[in-house]
């Protein structure tokens, strides 16, 4: 089942058409990514067995879960190097932020 790989790339399409700047396509990357991670934890600590098999079935873990599923080999590779390179871009974005608001 696709649903999640199509998923992901409508809403990175629709980041970029309606956003058309590279921090917005990294915002939403990294927003996915820790949706993604919130609901995996949610899944693994909660007690409903209904919940939790319905979030495994229809959602993966994390987004490097989703690389895995749909590549292999060098593509894997040059896809993963990617998705830590907007992860790191996300990370200096966020840093960028609080240094200029002083909250550090």
């Amino acid at each position: 089942m696709y649903i999640d790989l199509i998923v992901l790339i409508l809403i990175i399409l629709a980041v970029i058409m309606f956003f058309k700047r590279f921090d917005s396509f990294v915002y939403a990357v990294a927003i996915v990514d820790i949706f993604l991670r919130i609901l995996s934890f949610i899944k693994n600590n909660i007690g409903l067995k209904d919940v939790s098999n319905l979030i495994s079935k229809y959602l993966p873990d994390n987004i490097f879960a989703i690389i895995n599923k749909y590549s292999s080999g060098l593509i894997n590779t040059i896809l993963k190097w990617g998705f830590v390179l907007i992860m790191t871009i996300f990370l200096s974005y966020v840093i960028k932020i609080f240094i200029k608001k002083k909250k550090i």
